[in-house]
């Protein structure tokens, strides 16, 4: 049995370190902002994953505000990311509704 579990841990280290390095590099190449975006996204849900899974292993919920905090860094970080990539909308290219000229 233990055995087993040493097994399966080291197969989700392995699977989670794997993980965090493609994406690692997807961030370093890129090409758009938003793929580097995404891949920090999931870089912050590998990181809560690990936490998340050393919580299990050890039997505690010390880490738990971590885990808080790495979620609302990718919320806050997306939100961002997202309100800057979008341009504004230009009056020229707005579109126009019937009669709306001839309000005051």
């Amino acid at each position: 049995m233990e055995t087993a579990t040493t097994v399966l841990l080291w197969v989700a280290g392995l699977l989670l370190a794997t993980t965090a390095v493609l994406c690692l590099w997807r961030v370093i190449v890129g090409p758009s902002i938003l793929d580097r975006m995404i891949a920090s996204d999931v870089i912050l849900t590998t990181l809560m994953l690990v936490v998340g899974a050393e919580m299990a292993i050890n039997s505690h919920t010390r880490t738990v505000p971590l885990m808080v905090i790495l979620a609302g860094t990718a919320i806050f970080g997306t939100v961002a990311v997202s309100r800057f990539v979008t341009k504004p909308i230009e009056a020229s290219e707005a579109p126009s509704v019937a009669g709306a000229e001839d309000r005051p």
